[in-house]
């Protein structure tokens, strides 16, 4: 479970408020030894404690990406900046939306509560707006009865997997996906992934999300859409990679997303 460090940070926020009303009431950083030291640290550090919660909730969270379900567009360990503004400014821990200033829009990469643990964030991409008929047929993506727009990149084949990259155009940012699946051992024909397949309304309130690898993500295919109650933001940039053991930080990634890899 991804630790609610919003929560964490507003708490640590109002204790410190709490022991500076305690301070000017009590007078207690005059008192010698731990109390007037703690009370001394602790005032010390709400103007950062503000400045951090402030600049997390409504301008700019980072976040990782911890599996690789949106693979070739975002690789396991990729460092991400999230914008979190671009559909509303939230109130943090709660994440009610106190001004709006825009929506998802399809393509987008987008950050939000996972449905079915809240307390999980999960990133995908936007593909169906509320009203959208949603569809995956022979692996080809159809948004209200249109196939969308793509373009075959890059295949693999071996006697036992196939996989394919397009650069797909859904929205106005063309970008990477993957598919793949196994081989009939009896007739050598690449088979499609039968549960990814299916058709789709998307309720008023709520977007459809996938993967960019799209054979191998737990999506709105599987557990239902995202309601706009557990939007967190749109990912806009990788700014670092960094595979945690016995290696270096890498900012050969370092772009917009989107436009990294299909430069």
């Amino acid at each position: 479970m991804d630790i609610d460090v919003g929560m964490w940070l507003t708490l640590a926020l109002f204790v410190t408020v709490i022991i500076w009303l305690a301070d000017k009431a009590l007078k207690l950083r005059q008192r010698k030894g731990m109390i007037g030291n703690t009370v001394e640290t602790s005032n010390s550090l709400i103007s950062v404690l503000f400045i951090v919660l402030v600049i997390r909730s409504f301008i700019v969270e980072p976040f990782t990406i911890p599996s690789g379900s949106m693979l070739p567009t975002l690789k396991v360990h990729d460092f991400i900046l999230v914008n979190k503004f671009s559909y509303g400014l939230r109130l943090p821990v709660t994440n009610t939306k106190i001004i709006p200033l825009g929506e998802p829009e399809r393509g987008d990469v987008m950050v939000f509560k996972y449905p079915e643990d809240t307390g999980q964030n999960f990133i995908k991409r936007v593909v169906g707006l509320p009203g959208d008929r949603i569809a995956v047929r022979d692996n080809v993506l159809y948004v209200n009865g249109e196939a969308v727009p793509r373009e075959l990149v890059g295949r693999e084949r071996n006697s036992q997997v196939w996989r394919r990259e397009y650069v797909e155009t859904l929205g106005e940012q063309p970008h990477l996906i993957r598919q793949e699946g196994r081989v009939n051992p009896y007739s050598g024909d690449a088979m499609i992934p039968e549960r990814t397949q299916g058709e789709w309304q998307v309720p008023e309130g709520s977007y459809f999300v996938m993967g960019d690898n799209r054979d191998n993500s737990n999506d709105s295919r599987f557990w239902g859409v995202v309601s706009e109650d557990l939007v967190v933001g749109e990912a806009f940039l990788i700014w670092m990679h960094w595979d945690p053991i016995f290696s270096w930080p890498s900012f050969s990634r370092n772009g917009a997303i989107d436009k990294v890899e299909a430069e």
